[in-house]
């Protein structure tokens, strides 16, 4: 019958494996990403959400040393999108490209949404966005006071906006210029930028309030539709030349900018999470990304610590839900 191992044995063999088992998940966290990585766009492509995706994810792919895979997947103003990301695993390979569309305010405005916004962490917020007033190209107006004006003439007839969806902050922001001015308008909500954009141009949707891009730019100088004022308290240095909304004298101090952030779910590993917020840093600094993104007329986000994201990500949820609240926004 063999001898029992001597306790001191014993403790030197457990001690070994501690200490293996901390080497071993060690060098797990330190070998992320050992596949590629996708990157979750929650809408259709062609809009400025997945322009900005397609900015990053070669860059960003190559500072995690794994391809970096744009899926995209419109619906529930992107909240579809959030929830199959919550659904993956917890573990750096599903990152969800979000804005307070569709982590803060669609459990706010969508009964059948289920996310809460603390069930994600931002890693890093990404790029700031102007928003603007676009209109069908034939619309009689050319200025933000116009588009009121034409509004209350119009009370038996409403004039009809689209947006991204029903609790987007798009819907939000023309609720609230109704509750401001007292016009009424038809809303006809979309999946995405870019079908409504499309609409747009071929007249069958009034106006909208949406994301500036390079393809409605375009669209713009083609004269398919009219861009006819920014959201921001001041002008964009990238659009010098528009008026802001607060210019005027229907919607005084009245603006709005929008972020997109990098995110991933709550209980994703702190050392997955700081190999992607190093590499998402990095990325931000890249000279070909910030003039991708200028061409885009989005302004990369300016560099934050862990910390400052999440310190961040929990004042724009408050700031959001507020304006929520203000508008008496319902699930629905």
């Amino acid at each position: 019958m063999p001898k029992p191992a001597p306790l001191r044995t014993l403790a030197l063999s457990a001690g070994v494996l501690a200490a293996s088992l901390l080497v071993t998940t060690a060098a797990l966290a330190q070998s992320y990403p050992v596949k590629p990585v996708n990157l979750m766009v929650p809408y259709p492509a062609g809009g400025p959400s997945d322009a900005i995706a397609r900015i990053m994810n070669t860059p960003l792919g190559k500072e995690l040393g794994q391809q970096v895979i744009v899926e995209n997947l419109g619906g529930v103003s992107g909240a579809l999108a959030a929830q199959k990301v919550l659904a993956a695993p917890a573990d750096g390979y599903y990152i969800f490209q979000g804005s307070p569309n569709e982590v803060i305010l669609s459990p706010l405005a969508n009964a059948a949404v289920k996310l809460k916004t603390e069930d994600f962490r931002l890693v890093h917020p990404v790029a700031d966005a102007v928003m603007v007033f676009v209109t069908r190209k034939d619309l009689g107006v050319n200025s933000v006071d116009e588009l009121i004006a034409l509004a209350r003439k119009s009370a038996d007839k409403p004039l009809t906006y689209g947006s991204v969806g029903i609790g987007s902050l798009y819907h939000l922001i023309l609720e609230n210029v109704q509750a401001q001015t007292g016009v009424k308008l038809a809303h006809v909500p979309y999946k995405g930028n870019a079908p409504l954009l499309q609409d747009i141009g071929g007249g069958q949707v009034d106006f909208a309030v949406l994301v500036y891009s390079a393809a409605m730019g375009a669209l713009a100088e083609q004269g398919k539709m009219k861009v006819i004022g920014q959201l921001g308290a001041q002008r964009s240095e990238l659009l010098k030349n528009l008026p802001t909304a607060s210019e005027g004298q229907a919607l005084k101090n009245f603006s709005y900018k929008i972020w997109t952030g990098f995110m991933v779910p709550k209980s994703t590993p702190e050392d997955v999470v700081t190999r992607l917020h190093a590499a998402i840093g990095k990325t931000l600094k890249d000279p070909t990304v910030l003039s991708q993104l200028a061409a885009q007329t989005q302004v990369a986000a300016a560099p934050m610590t862990l910390a400052e994201s999440a310190k961040f990500f929990e004042t724009e949820t408050a700031r959001y839900r507020a304006i929520a609240k203000q508008i008496n926004l319902q699930p629905q």
